[in-house]
């Protein structure tokens, strides 16, 4: 049973809608990358970074991984990033993505917004020209600097908001709640940018309800904390705000001591609009399909749920109708063909 749940969740067409592509950076272009441009690391081999990789909280991830940004320098570093990310979508037969960046990271390091974006963007539309991937590109604010450096990044911004579909706000979160960024978010708004928030990983229920009710946001990057205040999930499915979990973050992070303890089927069973992503593949141990598995592998999910989950992406998704009607048809085909 369970493998013929990740043969069908592995073919059906999915989006995935919570992704860092700075935290797609694997060793091994990490190492290509320092390489090329001339950057030491503090690691001799790829299997040293891969120790790196245990985390007990949030913050120890994020030092390494601004660590790890240092080697994205030009603007093929950036398109090189992203075309290893989106050729694993196309293994995973993501049909559309929504990638975050966090320009501030890569401002304070004195490289332009435009060699981020452009390097970016220029990898989205080849992945679409060659293989149909549509895509959507979210500027993420870091919450550790202050509202002045989130208005200064959205100045930079500006030129390109015509090819930016949303605003997100990531990094630490305890310290640092959603409300911080009032004023920066109405402005984002005003411009017309959909609006998400990581909320609920680390941060308290009161963290989602500012989220909800302070920045507006159109869905939640998290939101596992949501189930401790049965109001908030309530106002959560009332508004059928999408929840974009992350369940390998989850346990790599210790968000859950455990996969058989994550809260994915509770949240399902509350009617909460849950979709399943990677966040940040390289750092996690695992794309959207591994993500998925590891679901199938621990909790007891059925066709039914993992057909919500899928079916939830679609819905949650920032992406064209007739694409989206179009991409329901092919998953229902395929649970119907192989349930």
């Amino acid at each position: 049973m369970t493998s013929a749940l990740k043969a069908l969740v592995s073919a059906a067409p999915k989006v995935e809608l919570h992704l860092h592509i700075e935290g797609s950076l694997e060793p091994e272009l990490m190492f290509a990358l320092a390489q090329r441009n001339g950057v030491a690391l503090p690691y001799k081999r790829v299997e040293d970074v891969r120790a790196a990789y245990q985390f007990s909280n949030l913050q120890e991830f994020l030092d390494l991984y601004y660590q790890g940004m240092s080697v994205l320098q030009t603007e093929q570093d950036y398109y090189d990033l992203t075309m290893a990310y989106l050729q694993r979508c196309q293994q995973d037969n993501v049909v559309h993505t929504e990638i975050m960046f966090d320009p501030q990271g890569h401002l304070e390091r004195g490289i332009a917004f435009a060699t981020v974006f452009n390097g970016i963007s220029g990898a989205l539309l080849d992945a679409e020209r060659q293989w149909g991937l549509s895509h959507r590109l979210i500027m993420s604010f870091l919450r550790h600097l202050s509202e002045e450096s989130a208005f200064a990044a959205l100045a930079e911004a500006e030129p390109f908001l015509k090819h930016i579909h949303a605003v997100g706000l990531d990094s630490s979160e305890m310290g640092h709640p959603p409300e911080k960024f009032a004023r920066v978010f109405a402005r984002c708004r005003e411009l017309g940018l959909k609006i998400t928030a990581h909320a609920g990983e680390e941060g308290p229920p009161a963290y989602v309800w500012q989220a909800i009710d302070t920045l507006q946001v159109d869905r939640i990057d998290h939101g596992n904390r949501s189930l401790e205040d049965d109001a908030l999930v309530q106002e959560l499915v009332k508004r059928k705000l999408t929840l974009t979990v992350c369940p390998l973050s989850n346990l790599k992070l210790c968000v859950v001591p455990s996969l058989t303890q994550h809260p994915m089927l509770d949240m399902l069973k509350q009617g909460l609009k849950a979709t399943v992503n990677s966040d940040d593949p390289a750092y996690f141990g695992g794309y959207v399909n591994d993500n998925y598995h590891a679901l199938i592998d621990h909790l007891p999910l059925t066709h039914s749920h993992l057909y919500d989950l899928l079916r939830n992406g679609f819905d949650g998704a920032w992406m064209d109708d007739k694409q989206r009607q179009q991409h329901i048809r092919t998953l229902d085909q395929a649970f119907s063909v192989r349930c």
